[in-house]
């Protein structure tokens, strides 16, 4: 599944699950952009990575929380061309019951996945169009399509989301641009493993075991391959059986 020739971005590319993507997409031939806000040691040492498994690589650092931050980040990377395939990764979860939910923590929520959806995609999009060819998928999760006590704003954050992937496909579909949402269940990583322990994934999930990140990455490469051209508006669950 050749992406020889295509720039890729995935956000949040200091995670378990963003760089198993980034190093995926690079894999099949993309030039990959890595972003990072907080940690931009681990996406330089990804880079670094990827150029030694023989792919190319970049860096990119800002806060997807600031409009102009954001903006100068995606003019940034459009210096180098058009971005073909965006993965819009980045998110972060602040759990709490809504009765004692802060504001900060619904806002802050909110405004990495949903809003940091429209900062990076908005921008980048009219090139892409221009090309004729573009994939675009969007990171949610199972919350979004189950509920899950303590994730309100996450929940609600990741299920906009899914709205806006199936609005944004309708807009863009004939422009050979597809647009769609993987929600992943329980992912081995460290954010999970917290939250996760062995005997609760063998309760919640029908294979008995917590996904690999590189699963996930498996699906995002086939997705944004040429294979994968006429599935648009979809909200693909990679979840184990849970639902």
């Amino acid at each position: 599944m050749s992406l020889s020739g295509k720039r890729a971005l995935v956000t949040g590319a200091s995670g378990a699950l963003g760089a198993a993507i980034a190093q995926r997409l690079a894999r099949d031939g993309a030039h990959v952009l890595l972003h990072a806000s907080s940690r931009p040691d681990a996406i330089a040492q990804l880079a670094a990575t990827i150029t030694a498994a023989g792919g190319t690589a970049e860096c990119h650092v800002f806060d997807l929380r600031s409009d102009e931050a954001t903006a100068a980040g995606c003019a940034a990377m459009l210096a180098g061309g058009a971005v073909q395939v965006i993965v819009n990764n980045a998110g972060v979860h602040d759990d709490a019951v809504l009765p004692g939910m802060r504001a900060e923590q619904w806002h802050k929520v909110i405004d990495v996945s949903l809003n940091g959806f429209f900062r990076v995609t908005q921008p980048l999009l009219l090139p892409m169009l221009r090309t004729r060819w573009g994939r675009i998928l969007n990171i949610s999760s199972v919350a979004a399509l189950t509920g899950n006590r303590g994730q309100v704003n996450y929940a609600a954050a990741k299920g906009a989301l899914n709205s806006a992937t199936k609005a944004l496909s309708l807009e863009v579909g004939s422009r050979g641009v597809t647009v769609n949402a993987i929600a992943p269940g329980i992912i081995a990583s460290p954010m999970a493993d917290a939250s996760f322990d062995a005997a609760m994934v063998q309760q919640l999930v029908p294979l008995k075991r917590a996904g690999k990140p590189e699963e996930v990455a498996a699906l995002a490469g086939f997705l944004a391959s040429d294979e994968a051209a006429y599935i648009t508006g979809q909200v693909i669950s990679i979840n184990g059986g849970m639902i």
